[in-house]
């Protein structure tokens, strides 16, 4: 549906930056522009920054000029929505993305109601037509032969508002498009290797190879790392919450990691920040009905769940959850237990449709990352988006929360006229990492605790709280409403969802309770309260007791915006 026009860019002075476009099947035209001179002088000392910092001191170019006020690395859906937002309140943005190709993914697919409001205070909502994007209304679950429908509580919206499925690699590619249509928007493809710093402190722009192989330097006052999920420049910009004894727990302590630990605590965080609970089996189900139209599907399957969800008017994407850091199977073996295991226990609508998507080949595995972070606060340079912080795909709420980065960012930025005092704007954006909690602690503590909740344990005190959770969904009203507000990005409070989690914990011991309580029956209850105490406390402190209920008690929450 799409294509990138090829381009090549013509090198001139730094003060001369010549600027393309990319669009689709149309040519595109370079647009010169001036910049006026940042820094009079070359910075004293520049250095690279790679996953390992360097001690190589390449001297920059004399009278290094800053040919761009921001940087941002990756033009995914985070990095084209900061890039398009920033350059409309005319900051000039260079935008080095490793593919401009479009994505081909099995994640990215769901935008939350939630996330669509912050597509339209970026004036992006646009980017959803004209790909076929797909109305979401809400979920219905199935489980064990009974299913219940949980619509979005969206009657105080518009009519528009609502959640959008789509093909990922579309929906990046109109944001990749709206956003170098605009004047200040130099959009590059382009690998970045490492990070420039100034006197080892100051983050001044990246060192980056082109895509014919040229080793280039980009510099700004501000650099933004949005590059994903496997970003290169995670390690230098954040400190990964792993748990020490996780490692233990992998086999993997022995002399050489200790040795790493004493020698390098960053590249020991590093072996072990990220978490993959599970993967994705992917398949798309051609020209088919789902039970519900306009509704996810989550099929409480078993070991964990299945999703039904359409992207296109004559598309069903269906993602098979297989836990375990490792897909046991090779590609040969999973169409057979896709078979043998899975489709008993999909929906009689779906299962032929099911067969065929198998039967055709196209099988897609996708690690679902997992990563709590805290952020090294450094001068000239910021991290968002799957970059900086991950969650379980379960929920899709992935988007929503990037979206909403980029519009606080946006807000914070705004105010600030003079991006080159890297200390001061450094010691202001802290707030950003306060103010972003309330919106993606809600939805990265749902996320963890409902797969956590949802999949199979031979445990009789998981299997009462999983039971629970699907009939208290059941009842309607708020206790329906109020979790999908949540999941949905409408109603970013963590303090509702924690009051959520033990209603349905005390709903699954009440039920058990009545009509006539047994000793047995009461040491299975207080099993499914400490059970849900032991599924969301460890998350709420990987996220941050104090940063998501009492973010006002953070000095950095008051923060204002540097003197002009």
């Amino acid at each position: 549906m799409f294509s990138v026009c090829s381009h090549s860019l013509t090198h001139t002075t730094m003060s001369q930056s010549a600027f393309f476009k990319f669009s689709y099947n149309k040519l595109h035209h370079h647009i010169p522009l001036l910049f006026p001179n940042y820094l009079s002088i070359a910075p004293p000392l520049l250095r690279t920054t790679a996953a390992v910092r360097s001690n190589a001191a390449p001297d920059p170019p004399l009278g290094f000029l800053g040919a761009a006020d921001v940087i941002v690395v990756g033009a995914g859906v985070a990095g084209s929505a900061l890039a398009y937002t920033l350059a409309k309140d005319g900051r000039r943005v260079h935008v080095i993305e490793r593919d401009l190709r479009e994505p081909d993914r099995i994640v990215g697919e769901l935008l939350q109601p939630g996330g669509y409001l912050k597509l339209i205070e970026l004036g992006l909502e646009d980017c959803v037509d004209q790909i076929d994007a797909q109305r979401v209304l809400g979920y219905v679950l199935f489980m064990d032969g009974k299913k219940t429908k949980l619509p979005y509580p969206l009657e105080k919206f518009h009519a528009e508002v609502a959640g959008r499925s789509f093909h990922n690699g579309r929906f990046v590619q109109m944001m990749r498009e709206k956003a170098a249509a605009l004047q200040f928007v130099r959009m590059e493809q382009g690998t970045v290797t490492s990070l420039l710093e100034q006197d080892n402190k100051n983050v001044v722009g990246v060192q980056y190879r082109t895509k014919d192989g040229q080793q280039l330097k980009a510099y700004a006052p501000l650099t933004v790392i949005c590059d994903g999920c496997f970003s290169n420049l995670r390690r230098s910009l954040c400190h990964p919450k792993a748990q020490f004894g996780d490692v233990m727990k992998s086999g993997r302590f022995d002399l050489s990691v200790c040795t790493s630990l004493l020698e390098s605590p960053n590249m020991f965080l590093a072996t072990c920040q990220v978490e993959v609970p599970s993967s994705f089996v992917g398949l798309v189900l051609e020209n088919c009905q789902l039970p519900f139209e306009n509704y996810g599907h989550v099929i409480l399957a078993d070991p964990s769940p299945i999703l039904f969800y359409r992207i296109s008017s004559t598309e069903v994407r269906c993602l098979v959850d297989i836990p375990g850091p490792k897909v046991p199977l090779v590609r040969s073996g999973m169409a057979n237990y896709l078979k043998a295991t899975v489709a008993s226990q999909i929906p009689p609508e779906l299962k032929d449709a099911f067969l065929s998507a198998i039967d055709r080949g196209n099988i897609r595995i996708m690690p679902n990352s997992s990563m709590p972070a805290e952020p090294y606060h450094t001068p000239g340079a910021l991290l968002i988006g799957d970059a900086f912080n991950m969650r379980h795909p379960l929920t899709g709420g992935g988007m929503t929360v990037a979206l909403s980065d980029i519009v606080l960012l946006r807000d914070l930025i705004k105010p600030v006229g003079d991006l080159n005092d890297a200390s001061s704007l450094c010691r202001y954006l802290e707030s950003f990492y306060i103010l972003r909690k309330p919106m993606a602690s809600t939805i990265n503590t749902l996320a963890g605790a409902l797969y956590k909740v949802f999949s199979v344990s031979p445990d009789d005190a998981r299997k009462e709280l999983r039971q629970a959770c699907f009939d208290y969904l059941s009842l309607g009203k708020i206790f329906s409403g109020g979790p999908i507000a949540l999941l949905s990005g409408l109603n970013p409070y963590p303090l509702s969802l924690v009051l959520h989690f033990f209603a349905v914990a005390f709903y699954g011991v009440g039920r058990l309770l009545l009509p006539f309580p047994s000793f047995e029956r009461m040491w299975v209850g207080a099993r499914i309260v400490l059970c849900a105490f032991g599924i969301i406390f460890p998350i709420i402190k990987a996220e941050g007791i104090r940063q998501m209920f009492l973010p006002t008690s953070i000095p950095a929450f008051y923060r204002a915006p540097p003197l002009r």
